[in-house]
């Protein structure tokens, strides 16, 4: 605490002194008025004569308080000696005029001369309340000049008593502005000294969050490891035998709840962090209604709900945005209504207009026929996790969180949501959002999910097709090209999987070797680039996060060695999957991302995705 009161007592003088400066103009519009008042009765030969030395008083105060300014520091001895000087004598010769108006105004130039000077106290205490030292130096002379009115009293022959109420007055006077003085300089520390708490208590709450947020996602990272091994695992357990396809849905299932939590505790920790992006790329609207649609369809069907869309047609279909986290919203409130309408329809309802300059402004509502919402209920409805208060959440499951989600990305995209509801009426969810034209029809790849042998089928011609060949005049004959190309084709796909948690490295030997595929795996960067300069493979899955060397610097390592892999198309394995992640990964040298946690679908289509990439370069040099 000592070196806090250090810390205001030097910052008080740098304070005061910008105080000051700030009422310089105050001061000189003071001082001419002062003299126009005066000029009638000391004349304009002595208000000039006074006025020029008040002025030279001032340009002193800008000399010494200029480097100060300039250079908030801690001050010197000397140049607070300096700071009480000029105010000592700034103070003395504006107050020196006092004298003159009772030695030449008599009793009616003291009346002025008092006025002035209790004015004057006044402005002295306003302009350094922080500076008990630069207080002191500015009152001393008119304290001392104000002392003097019982003196002037009684030479100008008043009575006794008189002359003792006027020294009465003017030491009450002189003591109500020191205590004011003091108590003005005391409450000035308290509030210095609570902002200081105030911002001290913000950095330790913002380093407490980002500590908080930091190990939310470590954790997160963490625990998709075993949620992609869950997943995984599941979805080679799905048989003919309807029991074991029933037990490995269920564990599909429950995986997929723990992984739609975790991504809602780390979606909400990164917005209360300020860490939630949300980018703009080129989609086909129409073909994410459609999926949206498809996605609850069946849920829907299960509960007897007629699920219905309005205004798909008219809708525009390239736009841009932020299609997963739109998606993501949508999701959500579909959700949101099918776990509170036990019967009749949810309505997707969704409109269009152009705005100008180049883009739409899209209206989307979720309408269902529910039980609705008591005024109560919607004024807590964004509040994240509230509805475990009601026993929602244990009910109906879920984290309280998607409504909260859902209005932050709403709001960081520049759009509205908005609930309308009633009870007994049902609740209308509406999201209002701008989007700009889109450049380019991108199409969205939807995932089907292929038998392997079907995948397999469809993975061949990526491997095994000859890249074709510009025609030459006079080719030369090979001999072993038909056993080159037998040997091309006998050949497995090979791979290195390069990840730190052994379950990872097993979860995508699981999904992956039954293609055929020849798997190497390597637990960490180092020996990573070690098999590398032992083997040449096909495609490398690279995990980013991971002690001593990380994904990201083995790729860079690897571009830069030249060696056989330094084309090598690298996967990178991630849980973060922020834009500014995406494109950290891209400009280390990786082709292609699958996020955690692994499903055989994501990795497959992956690889099918580096695989194509690669047989249509190779076709283009060779072309």
């Amino acid at each position: 605490m000592k070196s806090t009161a250090v810390d205001i007592a030097e910052s008080s003088w740098t304070a005061a002194v910008r105080q000051r400066s700030a009422a310089a103009v105050q001061r000189l519009v003071a001082a001419a008025a002062v003299a126009l008042v005066v000029t009638p009765m000391v004349g304009v030969r002595f208000t000039f004569g006074w006025v020029v030395l008040y002025m030279a008083v001032q340009a002193m105060e800008v000399v010494v308080y200029r480097p100060i300014l300039k250079s908030p520091d801690e001050l010197s001895t000397g140049r607070k000696l300096a700071i009480l000087a000029v105010v000592f004598a700034n103070s003395t010769v504006f107050s020196s005029l006092s004298l003159v108006l009772w030695w030449i105004g008599g009793a009616i130039g003291g009346v002025c001369a008092v006025l002035m000077l209790t004015a004057v106290m006044l402005t002295a205490i306003v302009n350094a309340t922080r500076c008990q030292a630069v207080m002191i130096a500015g009152l001393t002379p008119q304290v001392g000049f104000l002392l003097a009115t019982p003196f002037f009293v009684y030479a100008l022959h008043a009575p006794g008593p008189l002359v003792m109420s006027a020294a009465a007055a003017v030491v009450l006077f002189t003591f109500y502005v020191a205590i004011t003085g003091q108590r003005m300089v005391e409450a000035s520390v308290t509030v210095i000294r609570a902002h200081a708490l105030a911002e001290e208590s913000r950095l330790k709450a913002e380093r407490s969050l980002a500590d908080h947020t930091t190990f939310l996602a470590a954790i997160g990272h963490d625990l998709r490891t075993p949620i992609g091994a869950i997943l995984a695992g599941a979805a080679e357990l799905r048989t003919p035998d309807a029991q074991s396809r029933n037990s490995a849905n269920l564990i599909t299932d429950a995986g997929l709840m723990m992984k739609a939590l975790l991504d809602d505790l780390l979606d909400h920790t990164r917005i209360g962090a300020g860490r939630m992006t949300v980018e703009a790329k080129d989609f086909d609207l129409r073909q994410m209604l459609a999926q949206t649609l498809m996605l609850w369809r069946g849920v829907a069907d299960a509960k007897g709900l007629k699920l219905r869309i309005e205004g798909a047609s008219a809708m525009p279909r390239h736009v841009k945005g932020d299609v997963m986290r739109i998606r993501q919203v949508l999701n959500n409130l579909m959700s949101n209504a099918m776990k509170f309408t036990e019967q009749g329809q949810i309505t997707l309802r969704v409109q269009a207009w152009p705005e100008e300059p180049s883009g739409y402004a899209l209206l989307f509502e979720i309408v269902d026929t529910g039980p609705g919402m008591t005024t109560d209920q919607l004024a807590r409805l964004f509040t994240p996790f509230d509805q475990t208060a009601d026993g929602v959440s244990a009910r109906y499951g879920g984290s309280g969180l998607g409504l909260a989600i859902s209005r932050n990305l709403i709001d960081l995209m520049g759009g509205r949501l908005t609930v309308r509801s009633a009870t007994g009426q049902g609740s209308r969810f509406t999201v209002s959002l701008i989007l700009p034209r889109g450049d380019e029809a991108v199409q969205i790849v939807e995932v089907v999910d292929q038998s392997r042998l079907d995948i397999a089928r469809s993975l061949t011609p990526a491997v095994v097709a000859p890249a074709p060949v510009a025609p030459e005049p006079e080719p030369e004959p090979v001999a072993s090209t038909p056993a080159v190309a037998d040997e091309v084709e006998d050949q497995p796909l090979r791979l290195l999987v390069v990840d730190d948690h052994d379950i990872n490295r097993r979860a995508v030997q699981l999904i992956l070797q039954p293609l055929g595929c020849e798997i190497t795996t390597a637990a960490d960067g180092m020996i990573a680039l070690e098999r590398c300069q032992e083997a040449v493979f096909d495609v490398i899955f690279m995990d980013v996060r991971m002690p001593e060397l990380d994904g990201r610097e083995t790729t860079r390592r690897l571009r830069a060695g030249g060696g056989p892999n330094a084309a090598t198309p690298v996967v990178a394995v991630t849980a973060d999957t922020a834009p500014e992640d995406v494109a950290a990964c891209q400009a280390a040298g990786m082709a292609y991302f699958v996020s955690k946690p692994l499903t055989p679908p994501a990795l497959i289509g992956a690889l099918q995705h580096v695989l194509n990439d690669t047989a249509a370069q190779a076709a283009t040099e060779a072309a």
